[in-house]
């Protein structure tokens, strides 16, 4: 079957994750997060994180992100957050829905905020006092919804913010192993800052299965009745656990992730020779954003599908996987080429 750049979610199972779950497809174990497997891999994910912490599997990242907020804030809270994350934009209002809690939009600069901005968006909702919210939680994206990254010197700010208005620091990590890959450095160090991270997986080989790490044990109180009544409580939890457990083994997440990164790279230096092909964005991950005129758009999508982002179409998405290969690229950026002479 043939490969493209819709979605990193569009890719398959890496085979690592898929011999991991074949294996743990043995025998019976106790449910619900009682089995070995579950608890070693939580321990191994603290290891990777070089932070004592508190792991819970969950099935996906909008339930991660949801219940994150579930557990943390009350309806006359807040959430301040960047106007293009996936938690305001793409999750159908969930964190509102569950939580009856403000989303504060803040305005971003190819998907990024700063402390500045965090602090500004708290004191205008605070200065009504009691007719307002209060804010509690800052929501970022590491890599952003853009494809770029939060540097570590950022990420320290933003929390040194948050600390100073008494807020939480929590990241939507659907594409950490990326921006770990891109900004060289560790799962430890990208993690010092955070209070609360939504740990992905599924866009960086898995099947299915995020978890949510707590830094800060207060609100992880209780988190195993919020995830219950949040629907996310696997019974055969082992098979989240497997999963995980082969993506943080002989540094498997960073094998896929500098893949993905790779063949993002190839390909935004294959399109930059392109006439009428212009970058939206710097590309720093797995995601290129480019623009483009519909009529070169259309017969591109033929050679390997990609989307608009957005209803209008002036901005292109493409996003590489950890499986797209060289070829991939190569034949469509000659495609490109060919069309664009």
């Amino acid at each position: 079957m043939s490969r493209n750049f819709a979605s990193d979610n569009a890719s398959g199972v890496c085979p690592e994750v898929m011999e991991a779950l074949i294996e743990a497809n043995h025998g019976h174990v106790p449910s619900y997060g009682n089995d070995s497997l579950s608890q070693e891999t939580a321990l191994l994910i603290e290891e990777t994180v070089g932070r004592a912490c508190e792991v819970f599997f969950v099935y996906n990242g909008t339930a991660a992100n949801t219940l994150v907020a579930k557990a943390v804030l009350r309806s006359i809270d807040s959430i301040i957050c960047p106007d293009t994350a996936h938690i305001t934009t793409h999750e159908v209002g969930s964190v509102v829905n569950a939580t009856g809690s403000k989303m504060i939009n803040v305005p971003s600069t190819n998907g990024k905020i700063t402390p500045e901005q965090i602090k500004a968006a708290y004191e205008a909702e605070t200065y009504w006092g009691a007719h307002a919210t209060r804010p509690k939680l800052v929501s970022i994206t590491e890599s952003t919804e853009w494809g770029t990254v939060y540097t570590l010197s950022e990420l320290a700010a933003i929390k040194a913010t948050c600390v100073e208005l008494g807020m939480l620091l929590h990241v939507d990590g659907c594409r950490i192993y990326n921006a770990a890959i891109a900004l060289d450095c560790t799962l430890a160090e990208l993690c010092e800052h955070i209070d609360i991270l939504s740990l992905g997986g599924t866009k960086n080989g898995l099947m299915f299965g995020e978890a949510v790490v707590f830094f800060n044990k207060t609100p992880a109180d209780g988190f195993l009745h919020v995830r219950k009544q949040g629907l996310q409580l696997h019974s055969k939890m082992r098979f989240i656990a497997a999963q995980l457990q082969a993506l943080f083994t002989n540094n498997l997440w960073q094998k896929n992730a500098l893949q993905a990164n790779t063949m993002a790279a190839r390909l935004a230096d294959g399109l930059a020779q392109c006439n009428g092909i212009e970058f939206h964005c710097p590309v720093e991950t797995n995601l290129v954003f480019v623009t483009m005129p519909e009529g070169l758009a259309k017969p591109l999508m033929e050679v390997t599908p990609f989307y608009p982002n957005g209803p209008k179409p002036d901005v292109y998405r493409m996003v590489t996987s950890f499986d797209t290969t060289e070829d991939d690229i190569d034949r469509f950026v000659a495609a490109a080429r060919k069309l664009t002479l």
